[in-house]
């Protein structure tokens, strides 16, 4: 129920597919989709609920990635499926551009831009 849930929306189906890029800041994802601070927490809040993303804290930054290898077998085939079935989307491509300009900016940078740390 949890990761239906979770992949109820569409927000939080882009962000599991910017975490295929890898592991990404909280800031990061806050300036790759332009949402408040706090609709990011709670997206990620229900992915991290439903076993679909992992966390992390390094000094003042949390960091999430996908829960692969060692997530349960229904996590592995959901976040398969969400790959396969809409990562070719144009708005993920938008999505993928986007994050790869992010990538190349400083974290302290783009916190500061945000003000949130």
């Amino acid at each position: 129920m949890a990761i239906t849930r979770a992949l109820s929306d569409p927000n939080r189906v882009r962000i599991l597919l910017a975490l295929k890029r890898g592991e990404l800041c909280v800031c990061q994802i806050t300036e790759l989709f332009h949402f408040a601070p706090s609709t990011v927490s709670k997206h990620l809040s229900i992915l991290h609920h439903a076993g679909l993303i992992l966390s992390r804290k390094s000094e003042r930054w949390v960091y999430y990635r996908l829960a692969q290898k060692t997530a349960p077998i229904v996590v592995r085939e959901a976040l398969d499926w969400v790959q396969k079935s809409l990562a070719k989307t144009e708005e993920a491509a938008a999505d993928a551009k986007k994050l790869k300009e992010i990538l190349k900016t400083d974290l302290a940078v783009i916190c500061r831009r945000q003000k949130c740390c």
